[in-house]
Order: C-alpha cells, then structure tokens, then sequence
C-alpha cells in the first residue's frame, strides 16, 4: 500500500471518528432524557402522562422505522439551515444525531424498564422524589444497560457514517466510494473494511468491558 493510501485511509478515518464522536454525543444529550422519560411517564408511573408517552413514542418510532439514507436525503433543506451545507462531515453530523437520538432513547428505555421495580418502592417508601428516584436508584442501577445501549448505538452509528459517504458526508464510506468503487480500486475498498470492523470491534470491546466493571461495582457495592 502507497504512502499516499495510508495517509487517505489515516484521514478518513479521523473523520469518521469525528462524525461518530460529535453525533453519539449530541444524540446521547438528546436521547438520554428522552429514554428515562418513555420508562417512567406510563399510567401509573414516576412521571404519569400517558398520552405524552403515546405521541413521543409513535415519533420515535417513526423516525427509527425511516430507512437512514432516505432520512439523509429527505431532511438535507434542515441539514443545510444547521451546518450551512449538505456534504462534508459537519453536515453528515446532522442527520447521524437525528438516527441516533431516538435509537439510543429506545434502548435506554429498555435499560431503565429492567430495574427492580422493588428499589422503586422501596425509594418511595422513604419518601424519595421522583426525580431523585431517577437520579439516585434508576439510572444507577441501569447503567450496565446504558453502557451497553450507547455501545450498540455507537456501532450502528460507523455503519451509518459509512453509508452517508454515498451522498458525500465524508469519512471511510466516502473513502470507500469515491476510491474503491468509482476508481476500481479494490485494495482500497478492502482496507476501508477492515478499518470498520478493527473500529467496530475496538469499541464493543471497550464497552463489553466497562459494563461488565459497573455490573460488579453495582453487585458488590
């Protein structure tokens, strides 16, 4: 491999990074709130209000069942208004943020859902709020759960980074594309690959690891 793949591949893949780095954050900030809402809002919950939970969750629905590279294209008029372009990595953080934001909601509503509800009364047995109920006894006891969610978020979110390459976001798909497919170059495409497995396996790993620390902190604290 030529001096100047390993620099295209090396940037690309900063790039990459960049875009799944900045989106998971964003869509975490978003999704994190979001996800202990869906948990607890329900009849007869924490945060009771049912019909709020209904519509929420018909929007997150919808946007999880919308087909990535038709979002990417259908929202880029919003693309262009938040980054001022509709290609590059900037402009490819708007639509990973807006995939991710209800993914990583759905799955941190999964992890609270699996708390002892027990905990719960117990907490609300001495009188605890609400809020602190959240604070200090769902998302504590989640966090394992949490960790593993925004892993697979995370995961999903280089295959999406892969695939807005197609429309010119940037990174190891548009690597991918642009060298790989347009210019027949197969050795390029095979290293773009396994770039994304070496990454995907990096941080499944990372937070395999991490999950399982907090599930020991969390059985033996």
């Amino acid at each position: 491999m030529s001096p100047e793949m390993i620099r295209l591949i090396a940037s690309s893949t900063g790039e990459t990074l960049y875009m799944v780095a900045v989106s998971a954050l964003i869509a975490t900030l978003f999704g994190l709130p979001l996800g202990v809402f869906l948990a607890t809002s329900g009849k007869g919950e924490l945060f009771a209000a049912p019909w709020v939970n209904r519509v929420l969750g018909v929007i997150v629905n919808a946007t999880r069942s919308t087909p990535f590279i038709i979002l990417v294209v259908a929202i880029i008029p919003f693309t262009r208004l938040i980054a001022g372009t509709s290609i590059g990595t900037n402009a490819a953080i708007v639509p990973l943020t807006i995939a991710a934001a209800p993914f990583i909601a759905r799955l941190i509503e999964g992890a609270i859902r699996e708390v002892d509800q027990g905990l719960v009364e117990a907490a609300r047995a001495f009188g605890a709020s609400p809020l602190q109920i959240v604070l200090k006894v769902l998302i504590p006891e989640a966090l394992p759960g949490i960790v593993l969610g925004l892993t697979l978020a995370i995961v999903s979110l280089l295959g999406f980074s892969a695939m807005v390459g197609a429309v010119g976001g940037g990174g190891l798909g548009d690597l991918g594309i642009r060298y790989g497919y347009q210019r027949f170059m197969p050795e390029m495409m095979l290293a773009v690959v396994l770039v994304l497995i070496v990454l995907v396996q990096a941080v499944q790993s990372i937070g395999d690891r991490l999950a399982r620390r907090l599930n020991k902190r969390i059985r033996h604290g």
